[in-house]
């Protein structure tokens, strides 16, 4: 089995939607993470749910945990609305590297490798810089034991 028989279409976000967008897609949606396209439509990066979650985090709690403990339990329930405005464009660093992109001839032991290399859920599957669509840890699993 290869990506191509595993390739499932998962929602995409660009640069310009919001940390918002990303909590509420995640959520709603029930996804293990979201993939995120830079202006050309290409993968930019490819964000598992806890770095979603990371980017609605304020960065000075993330500093220093201890500064949670001043909050109470109504700030506490608020913090992913305060973040919520922030575009993905100025919260996330340069195109990184090594990110679990796969071409969709990729076997299923080269997917796992990839997933657990990255610890990512989640695998953007691309070919000539044309994203086909992703794969998720589940969509995995779930091919190789129906193999």
């Amino acid at each position: 089995m290869r990506a191509r028989d595993l390739i499932i279409d998962l929602p995409v976000l660009d640069l310009n939607a919001s940390v918002g967008d990303a909590v509420r897609l995640l959520a709603e949606r029930d996804l293990p993470g979201l993939i995120v396209v830079g202006d050309d439509g290409s993968p930019y990066t490819v964000l598992p749910g806890t770095e979603v979650l990371r980017l609605a985090v304020p960065h000075h709690f993330q500093v220093d945990p201890n500064l949670v403990r001043v909050v109470d339990e109504a700030g506490s329930d608020d913090f992913p609305h305060r973040m919520s405005g922030r575009p993905l464009r100025a919260c996330l660093s340069a195109r990184p590297g090594n990110l679990p992109i796969c071409g969709p001839d990729a076997t299923t032991l080269q997917l796992a490798v990839l997933m657990t290399r990255t610890r990512s859920p989640l695998v953007a599957v691309v070919e000539g810089g044309r994203l086909l669509g992703a794969l998720t840890l589940n969509t995995l699993l779930e091919g190789t034991l129906a193999a």
